[in-house]
């Protein structure tokens, strides 16, 4: 059976289909990228329909791409899934702390999930990052503390954080805040959604000089 192998024409072809399958116009130029890459990530148009983002969030995040800002995660999987040759194109860094000896003492004595504590160690080294969390609402609520308490201005909060324990309620909050946000309503996300949209703005942060995202 014939398929098709060429990596380019793959990502090109399943852009087209998604085209034909979003009503392209619902969405400005700016946040449409973000929303293609999305369904092409999970391969299910629903995640259109709840994809929301604050007035400047794409431009917040393309503009601290720009910069060669520091993107956290709270799962492996999302740094993982995060392209590294725009990455290193733009000189920006991804972190996770999550399976540091540390930050499992910490979460023990503090009575906190390892997620929220790494969210919490990472962002003193890096009060102005994007952060992309995927899968733990706690990271997310601990995010909305520090915002709240002061400590820490996100350049853009990617919530998508996946369950049916606080993942809904933590993305409403996170909205309720002076910060940039880009969240998946309700219980659905993934470590791979929140890679998928950082790459995302990669994209068009480093347009001028297109790097293979396959």
């Amino acid at each position: 059976m014939a398929h098709i192998t060429d990596p380019k024409v793959i990502e090109n072809t399943s852009m087209d289909i998604i085209d034909g399958l979003l009503a392209y116009k619902r969405w400005d130029d700016k946040f449409y990228p973000i929303v293609k890459r999305v369904v092409h990530t999970t391969a299910d148009p629903v995640f259109a329909e709840l994809l929301e983002a604050s007035r400047d969030a794409v431009d917040a995040g393309i503009e601290a791409l720009k910069k060669g800002c520091v993107i956290i995660t709270d799962t492996r999987m999302a740094q993982a899934g995060i392209n590294k040759k725009r990455l290193q194109k733009l000189n920006c860094e991804v972190r996770c702390g999550i399976d540091d000896p540390s930050i499992e003492m910490m979460a023990m004595h503090e009575s906190m999930t390892r997620a929220a504590a790494a969210i919490r160690t990472q962002s003193a080294l890096a009060p102005r990052a994007i952060f992309a969390i995927g899968n733990a609402p706690t990271a997310l609520y601990e995010l909305g503390e520090l915002i709240e308490g002061g400590k820490i201005q996100p350049y853009l909060i990617i919530g998508v954080p996946v369950g049916f324990v606080g993942a809904a309620d933590s993305k409403e909050y996170i909205k309720t805040l002076e910060a940039p946000f880009i969240v998946i309503n309700g219980p659905k996300g993934g470590s791979n959604i929140a890679a998928g949209i950082v790459n995302a703005l990669l994209i068009e942060a480093s347009k001028g000089g297109e790097v293979l995202c396959i």
